[in-house]
C-alpha cells in the first residue's frame, strides 16, 4: 500500500532484520499482516504521483524505449529476439491480414528487473521470498506469492507513473571538461558527482522520484568500436558506484526507483564491499536495491532523446509512466516507458 516516504526510517535507523546488513528495509511496507511485493514503489502515494503530473507543461512525449533488437551482434547468455509475421489466410483464417509472434528475452534491451531478478547467497530476494523456476512458472497473479512484475498492474499499485529526474552524466563530463565522456571506461559514478550533476542541471531530488542516469552506453551499442568492445571483454563498463555508502544515499532520499541506459545501472567490473574486483555476484548495488530494498532496476533505456530534450528546455525532470507487460511471474520486462514535459 502506498507509503509516505517520511513515515519510513533513514537507512542506519530501519530495524535490524536477523541475518541480514544494517538498512535491510524488510518488513518496513508490510501491512494488515501481509509481506509486501512492491518495495520501494510503494513511495508513489497519490499525493506525489498527482505532484508529478505538473511536471507536464508542454504536451511532449519522449520514448525511453530502445529497440527490443537494439544489439546486433551476439549477447552471451541471451537470445536475440525472433519476430515471425503471420499471414492470416494462410494460416487458415479465411481473411486477409496480418498477425505476428515476438519470441523475446526480457532482459536483451531495455528493461525492468524485477525483485526476483538476483538472490541472496541463502536464495532469499526482497522480503525473505525464495523464487524458484516451478514457483515463477506460475499461470495466475492471484496465485503468485513472489515480488515479480504482474503485481505492478493491481488495483493498488497501477504500475509507475512519477518523477523521473534525469542526471545526464555524459553531457555533464562533456560540457564541464571538454572530454568526450567514454560509457566503457569503467568509471565510477560517486554521490557526490550525482549531486554535481543535479546542482549544474538546476534539479532537486523529491522523495518517490526515480533517479534515471545517461552514459551514453546504448549510444555505443548502436556505433561500437574495436577499442570499446576490447574494454567490454574486461567487462569494463560506466556506471554508479556501487557501495553501501550510494545505497544509504538512495534511500535516504526515498528514491522510488532507478534506470539508466547502462547494462547494470551500476559499474563494471563490480568491487567487493572490501575494494577488491569481483564478479558478476558481486554487484553490490543489484543486492541492495532488489533484495534489501525491494527498489526496481531499469536497464538499457534509450535516453539520448530525453537528454537532448531536456537540454533544450533547461528542464531536467518530467512525469514518468511506465507499464511493463502483464503476465503472471515475469522476472524482467521492456518497461513500456514514457517521459513527458
Amino acid at each position: 500500500m502506498p507509503t509516505d516516504p517520511s513515515s519510513v526510517p533513514d537507512f542506519d535507523n530501519l530495524p535490524a532484520v536477523e541475518g541480514h546488513p544494517q538498512g535491510c528495509a524488510w518488513g518496513a511496507f508490510d501491512a494488515d499482516g501481509k509481506k509486501d511485493h512492491y518495495g520501494t514503489l510503494n513511495f508513489l502515494t497519490p499525493e506525489i504521483v498527482a505532484a508529478a503530473a505538473k511536471e507536464v507543461q508542454d504536451g511532449v512525449s519522449i520514448s525511453l524505449n530502445w529497440p527490443l533488437n537494439g544489439i546486433k551482434f551476439p549477447f552471451p547468455f541471451r537470445k536475440a529476439p525472433v519476430h515471425k509475421p503471420i499471414a492470416l489466410r494462410e494460416a487458415g483464417m479465411g481473411v486477409d491480414g496480418f498477425d505476428d509472434e515476438l519470441e523475446i528475452n526480457t532482459q536483451f534491451s531495455s528493461q525492468w528487473d524485477s525483485l526476483c531478478h538476483v538472490v541472496l547467497s541463502s536464495g532469499e530476494t526482497y522480503n525473505g521470498f525464495k523464487p524458484s523456476v516451478e514457483l515463477l512458472q506460475t499461470t495466475a497473479t492471484e496465485d503468485n506469492d513472489l515480488p515479480t512484475l504482474d503485481h505492478w498492474h493491481s488495483p493498488a499499485k497501477g504500475c509507475i507513473v512519477a518523477r523521473g529526474v534525469l542526471i545526464d552524466f555524459k553531457r555533464y563530463v562533456e560540457e564541464t571538461t571538454s572530454k568526450t565522456y567514454d560509457p566503457v571506461d569503467g568509471h565510477r559514478i560517486t554521490v557526490e558527482e550525482i549531486e554535481a550533476v543535479a546542482k549544474h542541471q538546476g534539479v532537486e531530488f523529491k522523495p518517490g522520484d526515480v533517479l534515471i542516469v545517461r552514459t551514453g552506453f546504448t549510444e555505443f551499442l548502436e556505433n561500437p568500436t574495436p577499442e570499446g568492445f576490447a574494454k567490454m571483454a574486461t567487462m569494463s563498463l560506466s556506471g554508479v558506484h556501487g557501495t553501501t555508502e550510494t545505497a544509504r544515499w538512495i534511500w535516504n532520499k526515498r528514491i522510488a526507483a532507478v534506470a539508466s541506459d547502462s547494462q547494470a545501472f551500476e559499474a563494471l567490473p563490480p568491487l567487493k564491499e572490501n575494494g577488491e574486483v569481483g564478479g558478476v555476484s558481486d554487484l553490490v548495488l543489484h543486492k541492495w536495491f532488489l533484495n534489501y530494498f525491494g527498489l526496481p532496476i531499469g536497464e538499457l533505456w534509450d535516453l539520448k532523446a530525453l537528454g537532448e530534450y531536456a537540454k533544450k528546455k533547461g528542464k531536467y525532470s518530467f512525469l514518468l509512466t511506465s507499464v511493463p507487460l502483464n503476465h503472471p511471474g515475469l522476472v524482467a520486462s521492456p518497461p513500456n516507458a514514457v517521459a513527458l514535459f
